[in-house]
């Protein structure tokens, strides 16, 4: 009897011993949660160069001569988009030449409105 509960014991002793180290194993850990990882990166990466993108095409503006006090620049995938406004007509050309020649900028949405003197 004494013989049959030390096996009992032994039995459950080396299968709670080889559970536990399957689940501490990293190979048997999901393969969702290294591509969720790279995937999280890549998205951090990809929002930093679209806020870079979006300085740099700010940046172009006001050293072409546009107040870009009421422009706002969004980049996507080095897609520009020009919005706001601007308060004399040839600056929404101007602005939208400029963000085009910039580095990186594959194509420019320009959304700009005339807006009046006095606002």
């Amino acid at each position: 009897m004494k013989t049959l509960k030390r096996m009992g014991c032994a039995l459950i002793a080396l299968i709670s011993i080889n559970a536990w180290s399957q689940t501490s194993d990293p190979i048997a850990m999901p393969p969702q949660s290294s591509t969720a990882q790279s995937g999280h990166h890549s998205t951090k990466a990809a929002r930093k160069a679209n806020r870079a993108l979006s300085r740099t095409v700010l940046i172009a503006l006001s050293k072409g001569g546009v107040d870009t006090s009421g422009i706002n620049v969004v980049a996507k995938s080095r897609a520009v988009v020009l919005e706001g406004s601007v308060v004399d007509a040839s600056l929404i050309d101007k602005a939208g030449d400029l963000a085009k020649a910039v580095p990186g900028v594959t194509s420019v949405k320009n959304d700009l409105t005339l807006r009046d003197a006095g606002s």
